[in-house]
């Protein structure tokens, strides 16, 4: 095979359309623009925000403000009282709480708040912990274990 044998697959490349080539090509005279007018003429046409002179939807929008941050990370919040689901002196995992259905899947970050009360001793394993959700679940004979982030560094409390 040579570079002169090299050709698109069939059908997938279409003829352009030749515009202004007379009557017999279905897009003689004046070539689809219509008769006269700004749009007719040669660099004619108005921009894509104009609306007739009415004041532009995007300026009649309100603002929109502030900042997002580019690479913020997002964490799925457990409260505490949903961790009694769990049997007592068990392990909560990211693939546990993915099994109960807590959270979607077991890839997600996954910070523990300190809402409702605990009262059994459980190994809570997520990236994050509030300090009540620590405290509550250490009150209750059990322990914290924090994952570790992506970039090695270890989750940060509160």
């Amino acid at each position: 095979m040579r570079l002169h044998d090299l050709h698109p697959a069939p059908g997938a490349h279409r003829q352009r359309r030749r515009i202004g080539r007379g009557w017999g090509s279905g897009r003689g005279k004046t070539g689809g623009r219509g008769s006269k007018g700004q749009n007719a003429r040669a660099g004619g046409g108005v921009h894509p925000r104009f609306e007739g002179g009415q004041n532009p939807i995007s300026e009649r929008m309100p603002h929109r403000r502030g900042f997002r941050q580019p690479r913020r990370r997002e964490y799925t919040a457990i409260n505490v009282s949903s961790l009694k689901a769990f049997e007592a002196g068990g392990e909560v995992t990211p693939e546990l709480l993915r099994a109960r259905g807590l959270v979607k899947t077991s890839e997600e970050r996954i910070k523990v708040l300190g809402d409702g009360e605990l009262d059994r001793p459980l190994t809570v394993v997520a990236h994050r912990f509030s300090a009540s959700a620590r405290q509550k679940i250490e009150a209750a004979g059990g322990s914290v274990r924090m994952l570790e982030s992506e970039d090695g560094a270890q989750g940060a409390e509160g």
